[in-house]
């Protein structure tokens, strides 16, 4: 038996195993990278630049795209680099600190769309009370909760994973590390505390989840009740990302971390992980942008000041 601590590096998932295959995946992830690049820091230089987005859900929507680019930027140029020098291996250190930022940044934006559901609900449900309760002081409070706990989080169960002693070596069958992977590695009756600790996570993020629902049901049925078709429509190009990109997230995540052993498989595994990982990231900005008016016109307004300027 070994534990974590005598083991110097992982080795991650190869995608290919032909040096044709391997320098068609590093291409393919730096297009993806780069239109994560390109769609997050549009957002952000956005809502940054334009005085009129510097409201309560402009300003969770900033957040939610520093967290997408950190979120990709922690799993995706590893795995490029591994391509490009067909190389596997990963140092131990580097792993925990994977496995850090995968927990820290997805129990972030977890929180953070809760949080982004009950703005959603106080501005349609409860007009009036929208600034008394979502002040500026309000919203920097609940987007520093959103962090924070994101933090507490990944301390935890990173500390815990990488306590526990590992038997089945350093072979991680994942493109990027994470704690389900390190704990098929492990002992299992020493991964029962890390087992208790994912059901606790399980628990808030089905809580989560529910307080999403109940938001967005109150949300719908205050909808059906405004009268013009253009009232509706304008609720629902606010609301409609929000939900998509929380669906989005979700259903890949719960499903990649609740699915029966008897369905699961290596490519599944890898399938699942890169749609929550890689592509959810990258289809956020889109989302949004598509969705919602305001973002796309000072997107527009954005891309042609820089071609303007660039000329």
């Amino acid at each position: 038996m070994s534990n974590s601590s005598s083991i110097t590096h992982f080795l991650l998932l190869a995608f290919a195993d032909s040096r044709e295959l391997q320098l068609l995946h590093f291409c393919l992830f730096l297009g993806i990278y780069l239109a994560a690049l390109l769609g997050n820091g549009l957002i952000i230089t956005a809502i940054v630049c334009n005085h009129h987005l510097h409201s309560p859900m402009y300003f969770f929507l900033f957040n939610l795209s520093l967290l997408d680019l950190g979120s990709i930027s922690n799993t995706v140029p590893k795995s490029m680099a591994n391509s490009l020098w067909d190389i596997r291996v990963i140092s131990h250190t580097g792993c925990a600190v994977q496995v850090f930022l995968f927990f820290f940044l997805m129990s972030a934006e977890l929180y953070l769309l809760t949080v982004m559901a009950y703005d959603r609900y106080i501005a349609i449900c409860k007009p009036l009370h929208y600034r008394t309760l979502l002040g500026s002081r309000a919203c920097i409070n609940m987007a520093a909760v959103a962090w924070g706990s994101g933090f507490l989080n990944a301390l935890i169960h990173t500390a815990n994973a990488f306590s526990i002693p590992l038997c089945h070596g350093n072979d991680v069958n994942l493109f990027f590390c994470e704690v389900p992977q390190i704990l098929k590695l492990s002992c299992s009756d020493a991964s029962l505390r890390e087992g208790w600790l994912l059901v606790f996570s399980v628990c808030i993020a089905f809580g989560c989840f529910i307080f999403i629902v109940f938001s967005y049901v109150q949300i719908f049925r205050a909808v059906l009740r405004i009268p013009s078709q253009q009232g509706q429509h304008k609720v629902f190009s606010t609301c409609l990302p929000h939900l998509a990109v929380v669906s989005l997230f979700l259903s890949t995540a719960v499903f990649d971390h609740l699915k029966p052993p008897s369905i699961s498989s290596p490519t599944l595994d890898l399938i699942v992980a890169v749609l929550y990982s890689v592509v959810t990231p990258t289809v956020n900005p889109l989302i949004y942008t598509l969705r919602n008016k305001e973002i796309k016109d000072a997107s527009w307004k954005m891309i042609r000041w820089v071609l303007f300027h660039w000329q």
